[in-house]
């Protein structure tokens, strides 16, 4: 039998557990919302993130790939394993929801658009990339009889889709920030509108509606890290809301992973300006152009000659120099994959800092 979610509320009283779970979340987000603002050069830490992210997610529904081999597949423009093809899809379809952002409302075209880039030339991609499911889907085992969960038939999701919209756009809401991000998540994952890829859209809409709301200055909340290791529980409690009603108990989970995302997210940030800081140090004096090297191994800890070259207008001779200075210096390590094969460098530190 389907489950129909029911409406999801304008007014909900919050048990106090619930209110200390809140209040941490808020404080916790607003420090990283802090730290994002004033970070120095900002936007080289998105890439670390968006890809620590994009593995997190994609490794919740099966992928191996890992940051570094993402990393490696971007520096190099070689031949790329299935896995981080789906990883790269969803770093692409993040950084096209945030760009579309800016002139589209968050919505359902807006998540359609992304899942046509999540879905195409991947795993999935016979599921009807970009198109809203026309047949029933269910999770769990082969026939939907003995399905964990069966989302509404498409007559019932259609009006579930249009009132889950609805709720995003509310110009009166009644209720927190974070709470309503929780039920509206809870709800896209319940009524599954897609035949593959609902739940990596799901949590790329957690953080796009963060940053459409100004929670958030960028995506620096890679929370899926957390769902990933705590994913059984992260089952359980979407199960536990539709099977008996446990909203209370759902919200304290997902505040608490907003939470110690947030803190883990800060630390990070934190650790990625300190190595950025001592590496400019050690150049101190430096005439070179070494100093620049460092700030494209923060966005980009897996590197070649040819991407320094191309971002410094230098030869492949001088990128070369400059990345053996920073070799020299134990910030990059050196690797030679064979005959007529690039070499290609690895900041292991920088890697260390976003995939431990």
């Amino acid at each position: 039998m389907t489950f129909v979610p029911a409406d999801l509320p304008r007014r909900l009283i919050l048990e106090p557990a619930t209110v200390t779970a809140l209040s941490n979340a808020d404080s916790n987000l607003g420090r990283l919302a802090g730290v994002g603002r004033i970070l120095p050069q900002p936007h080289l830490l998105l890439l670390p993130y968006l890809t620590m992210e994009a593995v997190a997610s994609s490794r919740i529904e099966g992928t191996q790939a890992s940051v570094s081999d993402v990393f490696e597949a971007r520096a190099t423009g070689g031949r790329t394993s299935a896995d981080v093809r789906e990883v790269s899809n969803y770093i692409r379809a993040l950084d096209h929801g945030i760009e579309r952002l800016a002139t589209l409302p968050l919505s359902t075209r807006l998540i359609r658009e992304m899942h046509k880039i999540l879905l195409t030339g991947v795993r999935g991609q016979e599921q009807t990339p970009g198109e809203l499911r026309v047949s029933q889907n269910w999770i769990g085992t082969a026939k939907p009889a003995s399905a964990l969960f069966v989302p509404p038939t498409v007559d019932q999701m259609k009006p579930a889709l249009s009132a889950w919209e609805y709720y995003i756009h509310d110009d009166k809401p009644e209720l927190p920030l974070l709470i309503r991000t929780a039920l509206l998540h809870y709800q896209f994952e319940t009524i599954h509108p897609f035949l593959d890829g609902n739940g990596r859209l799901g949590r790329l809409f957690v953080v796009l509606y963060l940053m459409e709301r100004e929670a958030i200055p960028a995506p620096l909340l890679p929370l899926s890290a957390a769902l990933e290791r705590r994913r059984e529980e992260y089952y359980e409690r979407l199960q536990a809301v539709r099977e008996r009603g446990e909203i209370q108990e759902w919200l304290r989970f997902f505040l608490n992973i907003i939470s110690d995302t947030a803190v883990d997210s800060i630390i990070r940030a934190e650790r990625l300006v300190d190595l950025r800081e001592r590496y400019r140090s050690s150049l101190a004096g430096s005439r070179s152009r070494a100093a620049e090297v460092v700030d494209l191994i923060m966005g980009s800890p897996v590197i070649t000659t040819r991407q320094v070259t191309d971002a410094l207008g230098v030869s492949l001779v001088s990128a070369g120099n400059l990345l053996r200075q920073l070799e020299g210096h134990r910030i990059l390590e050196s690797e030679v994959r064979g005959q007529g094969t690039a070499t290609i460098w690895r900041a292991l530190e920088i890697l260390a800092a976003v995939n431990d």
